[in-house]
């Protein structure tokens, strides 16, 4: 028994030491493709009806015109009321010379140098952060020092019992507590964040109370934390208190690296299987995408969430998009506040 476990070990610890050299190029995309919607409105043309030889004949025809009336101005009510939804969606959606047109319900796009606020849209409002939580478990965890080639095993106790979500981490895999950390945040391994905060020293409920210390100096006072992983709901911060963590961990050359690598693998001391965990977030990608801290998230109760930090025209710039809809909805808004910062001028004099 002690062979294979030995040999994890040096594997592990030797992949630990070499993590930066080992994290593979990031992959090209095509850019997606643009659609345009076209509507078109129809008009309701109403004939007057054609004088007649005889009075009985005009008689006759009124209850028909009546009745046909009646159905016209039905046709033009819905027609009207058609128009006026069109020309609210219409309102609905910003321009994109003053506005980036994003969908997600809460967003603030700052520059992280000067803290000017370039957009913001509910970004007071709290809401459950869902992984963008797990941001602050990597700061606790780097903050304490720990060795990161210290070997750390999933145990029964890191699984969800919440949500009951799905993990390829399998109760008994051993890594290096960097490489937990990178799935953590890298791929979103809930596992992998819970297991950061039981083997913290002191167990997991002081971790948790650290996490609260580090957003209290941080300044995000709408923010609370109840575990590591973000799968409660009850993990609550706001767009704005979300600023300050991504310019906080953005300081963290650890988090940098983790958050932006496209992808990892491992062979499982389980199974003997090579595992590949990939990147959440596809933008990492991307050649033309200069993003220094990335994190998505998602349960019900927040929606898809999105936090980064990227160098947008020459500006450093913390971006938070916060519960929207659709599973590409916030790479879509990421990309549209991008282009509103490199085409709009009202947003490059707020950018400064």
């Amino acid at each position: 028994m002690r062979r294979p476990i030995l040999f994890v070990c040096a594997v592990t610890a030797a992949a630990a030491l070499l993590l930066p050299s080992i994290v593979e190029a990031a992959t090209k995309h095509h850019p997606s493709s643009k659609t345009a919607a076209k509507s078109s409105a129809k008009k309701i043309v109403v004939k007057k009806p054609s004088s007649s030889r005889s009075a009985k004949a005009v008689s006759g025809k009124k209850s028909k015109l009546a009745a046909r009336s009646h159905g016209i101005v039905a046709k033009q009510a819905i027609a009207s009321a058609r128009r006026h939804v069109h020309v609210s969606k219409a309102m609905a959606d910003p321009s994109t010379l003053d506005h980036p047109g994003v969908q997600s319900s809460g967003v603030l796009v700052v520059n992280e140098q000067s803290g000017e606020v370039i957009y913001e849209k509910n970004a007071d409002n709290v809401m459950p952060i869902a992984s963008i939580t797990k941001l602050m478990t990597a700061m606790v965890t780097l903050d304490a020092h720990l060795p990161l080639n210290e070997l750390i095993t999933i145990s029964e106790d890191d699984a969800d019992s919440l949500k009951n979500t799905h993990s390829r981490l399998t109760v008994g895999t051993t890594l290096t507590r960097a490489e937990v950390m990178l799935l953590a945040l890298m791929s979103s391994e809930n596992r992998a964040a819970a297991a950061l905060s039981r083997t913290y020293p002191g167990g997991r409920d002081l971790f948790i109370r650290k996490m609260n210390e580090k957003a209290n100096q941080l300044g995000m006072r709408s923010t609370r934390f109840f575990d590591s992983s973000g799968l409660t709901p009850s993990n609550v911060s706001t767009p704005r208190d979300l600023v300050q963590m991504v310019k906080a961990a953005h300081k963290y050359a650890e988090i940098h690296q983790f958050t932006t690598s496209s992808e990892y693998s491992f062979v499982s001391n389980i199974t003997g299987r090579e595992l590949v965990f990939r990147n959440t977030n596809p933008l990492v990608k991307e050649d033309d995408w200069q993003i220094g801290v990335s994190k998505t998230g998602f349960i019900n109760e927040a929606g898809r969430c999105l936090v980064m930090q990227a160098n947008i025209e020459d500006t450093p710039v913390v971006m938070i998009l916060m519960d929207s809809n659709g599973k590409y909805t916030r790479i879509g808004d990421a990309a549209r506040v991008r282009k509103w910062l490199e085409n709009s001028p009202s947003a490059k004099l707020r950018a400064g």
